[in-house]
């Protein structure tokens, strides 16, 4: 693989989206993962639907470009396999509950004993202490502890309400990709490596307060509680479908009151300021969705347009696909995987002038890759062979 991150070796323990998908972002940047899974199916979203010759569309899109090996990690030998493999690592990212890493030998001190200056990855999903650390925890779980669901519900009076995908996972798979990287670049400079612990509850929290917690920003001036903020959101019915406007600027209002045929609302005393313009949000909204109705949404967007406000069409998942746009920046691409056939996947969002991608490797059957790790860890035939027998291991004939 090519890449900024080619020559780093990063052992991956996770399964499930946050781990993967962190594991996955890097190893599209040349990072060589190496993806551990257990006898018994390995990672679970191997089991999930929207399904092609046994492999689910959401293993396929959160594992390419890794290699996957087979261990089971109940038995001695097979911890010791692995720490054999990490003895080679830059990085280790495991996603197990608190605690279950150490039980399991796997804790920072074992694994330092083989790899001192490895950079160790947690991540969890409520945090490492307190009193949800060992609750099982899923990503609706998270949006409802952190306040995700009544923002999207828009006010505490409102029925909470869930962000219809998993954000908090791939939040979290963004921060940790990115905290990964800050950490190997620091054991770049220091030669230590360090312990980088993410958790799910604090990666949405900061991202909320960037924008959504206003109210609680000032110490002493806490909100009560939050007030609606519109009754009326930014996207838009036309009289043939839906569009998005955002105007923030005072040139934007001013250019759509012209583009909807009302110059009164520029010298309008309700809305003169942004500041104005929030404070009476329900007034704003509810006259500008007033004045769309009145015409298509490709009339709608043409004048827009012309008066450089900013504005979009509201697409379909199906639409998205095949827009000119996606097209012009090639960010959907199609790969050929030998069993599940051809396939249609996102490149990753960053691109890299002098460390260009190469073309995608596929994502893995269970094992696939089981002989050629532990031969490049130093295990001869013999002991693979040996590790098979003891079903530490598995040939790649009896998996999946």
């Amino acid at each position: 693989m090519n890449g900024p991150l080619k020559g780093i070796r990063i052992v991956d323990l996770t399964s499930i989206i946050a781990g993967p998908l962190a594991t996955m972002m890097l190893a599209d940047q040349g990072a060589e993962v190496i993806k551990v899974e257990n006898p018994n199916g390995g990672d679970f979203t191997r089991q999930m639907a929207f399904r092609r010759s046994g492999f689910s569309a959401t293993f396929l899109n959160n594992n390419r470009n890794k290699r996957s090996i087979v261990l089971d990690l109940k038995k001695p030998d097979g911890l010791a396999a692995l720490m054999r493999i990490l003895k080679g690592a830059d990085a280790f990212v495991q996603n197990f509950r608190p605690g279950v890493a150490d039980r399991m030998g796997l804790g920072e001190a074992a694994v330092r004993e083989v790899a001192p200056d490895l950079v160790y990855v947690s991540i969890c999903g409520f945090g490492s202490e307190g009193p949800f650390a060992q609750k099982p925890v899923f990503d609706p779980l998270v949006q409802a502890v952190s306040g995700l669901t009544t923002v999207q519900a828009g006010s505490d009076q409102a029925r909470p309400r869930l962000v219809r995908t998993f954000l908090p996972d791939k939040l979290t798979a963004v921060k940790a990709a990115q905290a990964t990287t800050a950490a190997l670049f620091s054991r770049e400079r220091s030669g230590k490596g360090q312990h980088v612990r993410i958790s799910m509850l604090d990666t949405v929290l900061a991202f909320l307060w960037s924008s959504d917690m206003g109210g609680h920003t000032f110490v002493g001036q806490e909100a009560e509680r939050e007030e609606g903020q519109s009754f009326v959101d930014l996207i838009y019915q036309t009289a043939s479908g839906y569009i998005s406007v955002s105007v923030m600027r005072d040139v934007d209002w001013a250019g759509l009151a012209r583009a909807v045929g009302r110059p009164d609302w520029i010298t309008d005393e309700r809305f003169k300021t942004a500041a104005l313009r929030e404070t009476n949000r329900d007034a704003r909204l509810g006259l500008i969705q007033e004045a769309l109705l009145t015409r298509t949404a490709s009339d709608w967007l043409k004048r827009l347009e012309r008066e450089n406000v900013p504005c979009a069409p509201v697409l379909t998942r199906k639409e998205i696909v095949g827009h000119a746009q996606v097209a012009a920046n090639a960010s959907i691409v199609d790969v050929d995987h030998p069993i599940a056939g051809q396939l249609r996947q996102a490149r990753q969002a960053a691109q890299f002038s002098s460390t260009p991608e190469t073309p995608f490797a596929p994502a893995p059957s269970l094992g696939e890759h089981t002989r050629g790790v532990l031969a490049s860890a130093g295990f001869s035939d013999e002991e693979i062979d040996d590790l098979q027998a003891m079903k530490i291991t598995t040939p790649r004939s009896e998996m999946s």
